[in-house]
């Protein structure tokens, strides 16, 4: 029997070795999905198989129900101790979080007891300093309502124990309750002045990047720019401030800024309506995050020395100070799609329906 060559072996020894220095990375998906669904275990799989690192969709009980009636902290919860127990990420592992995930995500960065340590953070289409709006519903009388139910009760108890997004819902004209009731997304950024805490400031600006994707035409986040930590000033629904004009950043309440000065912040723009990323911005802004240090440090010398270049495209962004230029890059055929996922099912609807205290039948 003829033996391997050696060159065979030297590339089956050198994949061996590749794979075992390889940090694992974490999937956490958005609203009203769940890591059974085509779309996101195929995405899964590309991130694993484009990096060469083991990767893992980790769910929070019954998929997307929960998703959307479990509270952000519940969840954040749970995910905690499954990183915990999971012996793959001991050594220490990344984050991709797609939409709502990323607060799950950040939560276990922030929270997390005795948790593996987080090295590297890829947020896509984030809404890290809120969303002034509800997600999708419909144009039907009951969605109406809900609407107006939602906004009008958000900050209740018994919506803040029961839906998910009532958790970062931040209205502009209401920051007082929102600051005073909201239960996860002021936590989380550190927002209340009396009880901001040192901890979480050090664990998030512990990261060794902190990727941030938005998506030039997403309509599901109110603004798009919460993917980049900007968003309204208090009190006003414009203009939406760059996040260097926070006053998150500025005072630095959870060593956003800290991170920016190491240049650890990426702050990245694709084309694409919510959660609509292409293979080949996956390649460029995902991936080399996701291989191991090397691979890493080599790739985001190589974004510094493109960002040089005299032939690159770049324009400002109409809603950011002219001074911020934004990268736009090519987007093809989109690997996911995240906007379907923010229409509210029919057992939401129902249970929309009951707090209103109407028939859903009665109201078409």
């Amino acid at each position: 029997m003829a033996l391997p060559s050696l060159s065979f072996l030297f590339i089956f020894f050198s994949f061996i070795v590749s794979l075992s220095h390889s940090i694992p990375f974490i999937l956490l998906h958005g609203i009203g999905d769940q890591c059974s669904n085509r779309g996101v275990k195929r995405f899964t799989q590309k991130l694993s198989s484009f990096s060469g690192a083991e990767g893992y969709c980790v769910e929070v009980g019954n998929g997307s129900w929960d998703s959307w009636f479990l509270s952000l902290k519940e969840q954040t919860e749970i995910v905690c101790e499954k990183v915990k127990q999971m012996k793959e990420l001991k050594e220490g592992y990344n984050v991709v979080g797609l939409s709502q995930g990323n607060l799950i995500g950040r939560g276990v960065v922030e929270f997390c007891e005795g948790g593996p340590p987080i090295k590297n953070f890829i947020s896509l289409a984030g809404p890290h300093a809120g969303t002034a709006s509800v997600p999708l519903c419909g144009s039907g009388i009951l969605c109406v309502l809900a609407d107006n139910l939602i906004k009008g009760e958000v900050y209740s108890d018994y919506i803040q124990e029961h839906l998910a997004p009532s958790g970062y819902l931040k209205l502009p004209n209401a920051i007082p309750d929102y600051l005073e009731k909201c239960r996860f997304l002021p936590v989380l950024n550190n927002e209340i002045p009396d009880q901001r805490n040192s901890t979480y400031k050090e664990r998030f600006s512990s990261l060794q990047n902190l990727v941030l994707i938005m998506f030039e035409h997403d309509t599901v986040l109110i603004p798009k720019e919460t993917s980049w930590f900007g968003y309204y000033p208090d009190g006003f629904f414009k203009p939406v401030l760059p996040p260097q004009s926070t006053e998150l950043y500025i005072e630095d309440w959870i060593g956003l800024r800290t991170l920016d000065e190491a240049g650890k912040v990426h702050f990245i723009s694709v084309p694409g309506k919510h959660l609509e990323i292409s293979q080949e911005d996956m390649k460029k802004h995902v991936v080399p995050y996701l291989k191991d240090q090397t691979s890493t440090k080599d790739s985001t010398n190589k974004g510094r020395l493109r960002r040089r270049e005299s032939n690159r495209k770049v324009i400002p962004s109409n809603t950011m100070e002219q001074s911020q230029m934004v990268e736009i890059e090519p987007s093809t055929t989109p690997l996911l799609d995240g906007s379907l996922s923010y229409w509210w099912s029919a057992p939401f609807k129902a249970f929309i329906a009951e707090v209103i205290g109407i028939n859903e039948e009665e109201s078409t």
